[in-house]
């Protein structure tokens, strides 16, 4: 990798990003570049990036499915860790020397990025940058998805879709918080052990056995009060059966989609099923999809008050973040192949030292 340039008074002039030059494969993908570090605009702040988080919305860029990315080439990351080194007049609540996580618009796989003062939050130099990286973008989709989105009760009946993923643990650890009965999806034993240890009450291979009838068993067909799910296709039309009078189905990804060739996703999409708002009216039930970029972008108010409350319940030692991997920038290719095939649990980080 070229190595970032300097003046002879230590600033940088150029810094390194990571560039999605094609689609496909993710040892083909990508292209390190050099490129001048981006401007802080009016209310954001320019971080010296310690790491960037990888997300599944990467791997759909990547794989040319996901319509908010921009067009290539480009660089990818929603968001960062690291130290504020520059400030626009009118932010007032940072200052250089700060440690931060932070949500970018993209931009984030790059030494240095810019991010709202709003999208932004202070963090101690206990929390590492696995942690922090998880609480910005994964811990505030399940937060958003938990306390913003519904209300969760004692005793209420949960369901949790790849529950050893980034959202999935941190929508474990908030319902056993708040003293839910958790059902979790997973595909390996292993997967399903890790759950079991975290709190979930029932754990459930979807490989190996049919989720929804094995729900009806457990729970005497009573129905399930919340399901999130980020699977999408026929997951999400079962889960709709399952759900009780009054209940929520919280979709915030679409998993299933990944690997498939066109008939596969035509084939997919066809999954999800038809749901009619009467029917939906007529059996009270709920539907709710969740863009946690689009909610940033149109709602920060909201967002800032998820990644506070988040940050929050991290010193109190509710949220445990799991950290899937660690990977030098120069393995993203690897970080990515290993996060599409699901071979890992929590969060993927990738740091540039």
């Amino acid at each position: 990798m070229v190595r970032q340039k300097e003046r002879k008074d230590g600033l940088n002039l150029d810094m390194q990003a990571i560039y999605l030059a094609r689609k496909g494969s993710p040892f083909m993908a990508f292209e390190t570049r050099e490129i001048p570090p981006p401007n802080p605009d009016a209310g954001e702040i320019q971080i010296k990036v310690e790491g960037f988080g990888l997300n599944f919305a990467d791997v759909l860029a990547r794989r040319g499915l996901y319509p908010d990315a921009p067009p290539m080439p480009c660089v990818l990351g929603y968001d960062v860790v690291g130290i504020v080194t520059e400030t626009a007049p009118d932010v007032t609540q940072f200052k250089p020397g700060d440690r931060v996580t932070a949500m970018t618009h993209f931009g984030g796989y790059a030494e240095y990025a810019v991010a709202p003062a709003l999208l932004s939050a202070a963090i101690s130099d206990r929390m590492t940058a696995g942690e922090a990286t998880a609480l910005t973008v994964q811990y505030c989709t399940a937060y958003f998805a938990a306390a913003e989105s519904v209300n969760l009760y004692p005793g209420d009946k949960v369901l949790i879709h790849a529950a050893s993923g980034g959202v999935g643990t941190a929508l474990v650890q908030f319902c056993k918080y708040k003293k839910c009965e958790i059902f979790a999806t997973a595909g390996s034993d292993a997967k399903l052990e890790m759950l079991k240890k975290a709190g979930v009450d029932h754990a459930i291979n979807y490989i190996t056995e049919d989720f929804s009838e094995k729900i009806r068993e457990i729970s005497g067909g009573k129905g399930i009060q919340v399901i999130f799910d980020s699977i999408g296709g026929r997951t999400t039309r079962k889960g709709f059966q399952l759900l009780a009078p009054g209940g929520n189905l919280i979709i915030y990804g679409a998993a299933s989609f990944s690997g498939k060739n066109i008939f596969g996703k035509m084939s997919n999409l066809l999954g999800f099923g038809f749901f009619h708002p009467l029917n939906i009216m007529a059996s009270s039930k709920t539907i709710t999809g969740i863009n946690m970029l689009k909610i940033a972008l149109s709602k920060p108010a909201a967002f800032k008050r998820c990644l506070d409350n988040v940050v929050k319940l991290y010193e109190e030692e509710i949220f445990k973040p799991m950290v899937g991997g660690i990977f030098p920038a120069s393995e993203i290719g690897k970080a990515h192949d290993l996060l599409e095939r699901r071979q890992t649990s929590g969060k993927i980080t990738v740091m540039w030292k």
